[in-house]
């Protein structure tokens, strides 16, 4: 690792050799830059550090806004050199190509590029922050230890689209027949998807979809909820890459005709791995695959940073503190109701709980639970799965969806015994939740008796706060969402800064918690409605989803077009 700058900081006398020590051992514990390591210990900030290396290598300190880097990038493809040294192209001409970075003693970068560009390299400066997030923007976050030597997979060649251009699709007899030599590629489609892989866990996407047309082929990755376009390779070579995804999920490759489902676990560094969930459909112009990251380690499980306010944090603590009863988590795919749950079972692990979940698939690992995969294929469903678990002495059961009346009346029938219970179900409010199970079958009284709390969900995304921009709102909207004046409200710079992405960065739950009284129960048992239902518990204290957003709105946490998009009200 390069610490020659930390050196050269101490002969320059701007830093101390107590300090010079304390970079060099942050570098070397971290595998961090030592730019990124000054301004970690507080020695500079960004801009400081930029001006005092500007004055002793008399190198031009520029903006990074200035140079329209990510063509430059796509046009070099080099992807791999630049993740490993940390370093930006920023311009190129015939016989010159501007390279950017923070630390002007990277001589063996510039000599890489010198060599692989046949190029002279001219070098420029830039502050740390806007290098960082440019490389960010480009290709996404760091993986821990990527920078190791084995953790080969982030430094391959990276293939472009003229590369995949060259090859042809494959053949029915390739597909039936030759499925051994498949599993054994090592061609630029077998790279191709390990960089498409490695480039959605960098931009933390939550899926990957790859999506076949009859004139063209599109990938997407699913960020903070909406789908962004990643890449768009040969429409012809539609069957390699479906192929080859469903040879590393270990899927049937000559069937094209029925759904499949399959899982990937993809091994970023040594140390480091990600599951993936494969479902593969059968559309007019090939198989569209989707796959579902499942990367426990990004997982945050702590209660406090989730979203709840004080109110709502407590209802859900009580009804975890219950010896019995159901909690239930509801709202859309991609809510955050998983994350709600196992939020719940962190707290209840201790040593005195029998745990077990059945679920489809087991997204994170919770050391001290028994988490069973659903296997449909051989039997083992839900409701399969929660009667074994009666019998094997539980405290705590946790399902992972209500689907159907088989399953529904088993964990009511736990809940009634001496057992808490949580699970989800798809429905859009606390109190639809109710009507879903009575459709399904499930008898009044029984809901009465077990319900302990009904949490709705869904998630916006967060503003910058480093960006975010005052939002003059009209008095009609401040009138309609009961908003006063003197309450500033905020939206997102549509261009964001270094510390975001267009303005937002991560994710906020916003949430209607709704405890089971007795004048609920009393009132489903009198036939109530769901509206007669919302009525009552928002009687009680209850925050509706769109009230609970308007809070997240005055805070400044989120913006009206964000809970426009996710809450759909105007």
């Amino acid at each position: 690792m390069n610490t020659n700058l930390a050196s050269t900081l101490h002969q320059a006398g701007l830093i101390s050799p107590v300090q010079e020590q304390q970079v060099v051992d942050t570098v070397q514990a971290e595998g961090t830059s030592v730019p990124s390591a000054l301004i970690q210990l507080g020695l500079f900030s960004s801009a400081e550090l930029a001006r005092h290396l500007e004055q002793i290598f008399a190198i031009a300190l520029v903006d990074v806004h200035q140079y329209n880097y990510d063509a430059c990038c796509k046009n070099l493809n080099l992807r791999d050199l630049i993740l490993r040294h940390k370093v930006l192209p920023l311009q190129t001409s015939d016989h010159a190509l501007y390279i950017g970075l923070c630390d002007p003693t990277q001589f063996d970068a510039l000599d890489e590029f010198r060599f692989t560009t046949g190029k002279n390299i001219e070098a420029l400066l830039l502050e740390t922050k806007q290098l960082e997030a440019a490389i960010r923007r480009l290709y996404g976050s760091d993986i821990s230890g990527n920078s190791t030597h084995n953790g080969e997979m982030a430094y391959q060649r990276s293939v472009t689209d003229a590369d995949l251009g060259e090859l042809i699709d494959l053949s029915d007899d390739e597909l039936l027949n030759d499925a051994t030599d498949l599993s054994q590629d090592t061609a630029p489609v077998t790279r191709y998807i390990n960089q498409v892989l490695l480039d959605a866990v960098r931009k933390k996407a939550s899926d990957i979809h790859f999506e076949p047309y009859e004139e063209n082929y599109r990938i997407r990755f699913r960020c903070d909820g909406i789908l962004h376009q990643h890449a768009t390779p040969p429409a012809h070579l539609s069957r390699r890459l479906s192929t080859r995804l469903k040879v590393m999920s270990k899927l049937n490759i000559a069937e094209r005709r029925q759904p499949q489902d399959g899982r990937i676990k993809l091994r970023l560094t040594p140390t480091l791995a990600v599951d993936l969930r494969v479902s593969t459909l059968p559309t007019l112009w090939g198989e569209k695959v989707v796959l579902r990251i499942l990367d426990s380690s990004s997982a945050s499980l702590d209660i406090d940073i989730l979203g709840y306010n004080q109110l709502q944090k407590q209802a859900y603590l009580d009804a975890l503190q219950q010896p019995q009863g159901m909690i239930l988590m509801t709202g859309p795919t991609g809510s955050g109701k998983t994350v709600s749950l196992y939020t719940g079972l962190k707290i209840l692990n201790t040593e005195e709980r029998n745990i077990s979940t059945a679920e489809d698939p087991v997204e994170i690992n919770l050391p001290g639970i028994n988490q069973v995969q659903i296997n449909s294929k051989i039997g083992l469903g839900f409701a399969e799965a929660l009667r074994s678990f009666l019998r094997q002495d539980p405290d705590v059961v946790m399902v992972g969806e209500i689907r159907d009346l088989e399953t529904g009346s088993i964990a009511i029938k736990a809940a009634q015994t001496g057992h808490l219970v949580l699970s989800t179900l798809h429905t859009n409010s606390a109190a639809e939740t109710i009507t879903r199970l009575t459709n399904m079958g499930v008898e009044d009284f029984n809901l009465a008796s077990s319900l302990s709390l009904i949490i709705a969900q869904r998630l916006a995304r967060r503003l910058c706060n480093h960006c975010k921009e005052v939002h003059q709102l009209d008095d009609f909207v401040r009138e309609k969402l009961e908003i006063g004046a003197d309450t500033t409200i905020y939206q997102a710079r549509t261009s964001g800064c270094d510390d975001c992405n267009k303005g937002y960065i991560g994710r906020v739950g916003i949430y209607e918690v709704m405890p089971f009284t007795r004048e609920l129960a009393e009132a489903l048992m009198a036939g109530a409605t769901t509206l007669e239902l919302e009525d009552i518990a928002c009687r009680q204290g209850m925050q509706t989803l769109q009230q609970s957003g308007i809070e997240k709105l005055k805070e400044g946490i989120t913006s009206l077009a964000e809970l426009q998009r996710v809450l759909h009200f105007s």
